[in-house]
């Protein structure tokens, strides 16, 4: 059976989107989250301080929860999340 080319396509510029988490201190936590009607944690992730994550959204991932102080860089940019409070 042969897979069906999406060359072009909104789906694959938002399959090909990569998402990188940096941690910036010890504990940082990446969660992915399932689409659908049912949101589901697909995989968990913890990162030490120095620690990168290179991710991709998937047909089946669509979103991602950081925990943690992180610098996060996509193509449209990047951010800090907070850190935990102590």
């Amino acid at each position: 059976m042969r897979e069906k080319e999406t060359t072009g396509t909104a789906a694959e510029s938002v399959l090909s989107d990569f998402v990188l988490v940096h941690a910036l201190e010890d504990g940082v936590t990446v969660i992915g989250l399932t689409r659908g009607q049912e949101t589901r944690f697909t995989h968990t992730e913890k990162l030490d301080k120095g620690e990168v994550w290179v991710s991709q959204f998937t047909e089946h991932t669509s979103a991602m929860k950081i925990r943690g102080k992180a610098l996060i860089i996509t193509k449209h940019g990047s951010v800090t999340s907070g850190g935990r409070e102590k």
